[in-house]
């Protein structure tokens, strides 16, 4: 059964780079460009794992990955935090919020896959 990967960036560059690699490796990718949008779809989309970006419009990772960690429907689904930002205090913030990994952009499409690999088993 195909896993379907929910790609929230505000960056267009980003999102088809992580959406081509995916869909690639035989993931079905959805696509939102902010947090709010991200969230709209992560509630109303079957969702295998998240890829959220920290700094967007809107609504940002750390708000995004809270609000939708209010939800039954976020219960065991892995979410991926995205940020250039490697500091050590936000990486506990997004853990403290849901996250259960974390990627440094910019990353390599090998990297990417080997995160959704691990996190979807």
């Amino acid at each position: 059964m195909t896993k379907t990967v929910l790609a929230v960036d505000d960056s267009p560059s980003i999102r088809c780079m992580v959406a081509m690699t995916l869909r690639e490796a035989g993931y079905q990718v959805i696509e939102a460009t902010d947090g709010k949008e991200g969230l709209e779809k992560a509630l109303s989309h079957q969702v295998d794992a998240i890829l959220t970006d920290q700094n967007m419009p809107n609504l940002d990772g750390l708000g995004f990955i809270r609000a939708f960690r209010q939800h039954p429907e976020s219960k065991g689904k892995p979410i991926i935090f995205l940020s250039t930002d490697s500091a050590d205090t936000l990486k506990q913030q997004a853990r403290e919020a849901g996250a259960m990994g974390w990627m440094v952009k910019p990353f390599t499409q090998p990297q990417l896959l080997a995160v959704i690999k691990k996190v979807l088993g």
